[in-house]
């Protein structure tokens, strides 16, 4: 009996350790040291295989040449930062944002290409989290 209390202590010691990593944010995927304007908060991002479509903040003027995705190549895969060159200075904020798009020739990567974003996300309470 006593062993099977010790095991159940470690599985819910060990299940203790794994959630708290989970929820803690990450450290950024590559370094962003040295890249132009402001590390862009997302609200969402979806890929397909020749497409990336982000939702970024916005107060009413935010267009695709304020935002620029800088790529940076791994192993097996391309990390996108997307970077705010441009304050947006207008006064009518977009509750979810706008979106912004790119394709995957745009952005110089391959159809199917495997792709991380390397930005934190907004959720609707303004909190940013890291990946």
């Amino acid at each position: 009996m006593s062993r099977r209390i010790a095991f159940c202590a470690v599985v819910a010691t060990v299940a203790a350790v794994l959630t708290g990593c989970a929820q803690g944010p990450k450290a950024a995927l590559v370094s962003t040291e040295g890249m132009p304007g402001q590390l862009e908060p997302i609200h969402a991002v979806a890929f397909t295989r020749d497409l990336a479509v982000f939702r970024v903040s916005s107060n009413g003027c935010t267009d695709k040449s304020d935002v620029k995705p800088f790529i940076t190549r791994l192993k097996d895969s391309a990390v996108i930062t997307l970077r705010r060159l441009d304050e947006d200075r207008c006064t009518r904020p977009v509750k979810d944002g706008v979106q912004i798009e790119w394709t995957f020739e745009e952005l110089g990567l391959p159809s199917g290409a495997h792709v991380v974003v390397n930005n934190p996300y907004l959720f609707n309470d303004a909190t940013a989290v890291s990946q």
